[in-house]
């Protein structure tokens, strides 16, 4: 048995939520490279730079890359051989947001209720997923969500019969749907199969593989190459402006169902989707 302080947890979440709003991902760096060397519109060429111009800044200069820094998400998994000690473990990973989104300067956008929406001041609660797996390490997920592209994901409960085309016909609309406002170029996440929920979830999850990295399953991969061409030719192009550049990657995860459901989630992503991981 392993033995990990809550302190270490905190203390690598702040670093997670700075990290990943002041500089992006290398697969997210290298996919928005190739799609300024695919792109045909000039004015989306422009657009592109202007993207690229912006993460130089971020990154050189230790600020935000958006204003939006988003609701932090993270996806911990957690060996079954590993003990906290030194406090509750949620409430460590919800401190380690606070002195990240307050020590980094991030804009804090959290309401602690829907309705009274009134703001937290520190960013906190987090949405947390947590997931038990083999062996005594740990490893955290940050994935802080902007709401301009949150509000474009869709869940959909298709029926059996609606099959392969169904998904992608409903992966295509929410896309479409979405046009400019999830600040393309996008990253499309997409969950298919489990219930209401998994689907969701699992399409969140997709958008932290790292792009250009296919699903282990052939159909799957083939209908993340597939989709991803046809929302191309969509010609939504980079910020809604038109171009031959939508999206730099659909990531499909895929689980068990019921006999009588088909449940897709679809979670659209900005061209920044930021993700960062630490083991510890």
């Amino acid at each position: 048995m392993r033995e990990i302080n809550v302190a270490q947890v905190t203390d690598a979440v702040k670093n997670l939520c700075i990290n990943a709003n002041y500089e992006l991902s290398t697969d997210m760096q290298a996919a928005l490279k190739n799609a300024r060397l695919n792109e045909e519109s000039e004015l989306g060429k422009q657009i592109l730079d202007k993207l690229d111009e912006n993460l130089k800044i971020a990154k050189e200069d230790r600020i935000p890359i958006c204003q939006d820094t988003g609701m932090a998400v993270l996806f911990v998994k957690i060996g079954q051989d590993v003990h906290f000690a030194g406090g509750n473990l949620t409430d460590a990973i919800n401190e380690g947001v606070r002195q990240g989104y307050t020590e980094g300067y991030l804009r804090k956008s959290v309401v602690g209720d829907p309705l009274i929406r009134k703001n937290t001041g520190d960013n906190t609660p987090a949405i947390i997923h947590y997931e038990i797996v083999p062996g005594e390490k740990v490893t955290i997920t940050c994935a802080p969500k902007g709401f301009g592209s949150e509000n474009m994901s869709r869940v959909f409960m298709l029926k059996p019969s609606d099959g392969e085309e169904g998904v992608k016909n409903a992966v295509l609309k929410a896309v479409e749907d979405a046009g400019p406002n999830a600040c393309p170029p996008m990253v499309i996440g997409v969950g298919v199969g489990g219930t209401f929920e998994k689907c969701a979830i699992m399409a969140k999850e997709a958008l932290t593989r790292p792009v250009g990295q296919h699903s282990d399953i052939p159909y799957v991969k083939e209908m993340e190459e597939e989709l991803l061409s046809r929302i191309n030719e969509t010609h939504i192009g980079p910020a809604g402006l038109g171009g031959k550049v939508t999206a730099l990657a659909v990531n499909i995860n895929t689980y068990a169902t019921h006999i009588a459901g088909l449940p897709v989630g679809v979670n659209i992503c900005c061209h920044v989707n930021r993700h960062i991981s630490v083991e510890l």
